[in-house]
């Protein structure tokens, strides 16, 4: 299992093994193996944007605000990689081992072009 390490958190770049959805009132729901290890990044990234409403609230230097900006976008791209490839490795190998997988495939395309947008 590769791992790709942020700060303190190990995310492994794998998928969940066996994919636990579960479909309540239309919507998909699926555990995320390192649940974690994401709401700690997730929550890093908040304290983040706190620290950039500071700096604009203080009168900061435009610079330093941007590069803080960035240093958000680096971080929130991260988490996005790490999710897309638990789907990845998970949910869409699951769907195309039952029956092909031809609409989770198109989903994940879908949701690639959105990322890179």
């Amino acid at each position: 299992m590769s791992i790709v390490t942020t700060n303190d958190d190990e995310l492994p770049t794998e998928g969940c093994v066996h994919c636990a959805t579960s479909e309540t009132a239309g919507e998909k729901r699926v555990e995320q193996p390192q649940k974690k290890a994401l709401l700690n990044r997730i929550r890093r990234i908040e304290g983040q944007v706190g620290g950039v409403l500071n700096m604009i609230q203080d009168d900061r230097y435009c610079v330093d605000i941007l590069t803080q900006i960035s240093a958000i976008k680096s971080a929130l791209d991260g988490v996005s990689i790490q999710i897309l490839s638990t789907h990845a490795n998970g949910c869409v190998r699951k769907a195309v081992q039952e029956d092909g997988g031809e609409e989770a495939i198109d989903e994940l395309l879908q949701v690639v072009r959105r990322m890179m947008r």
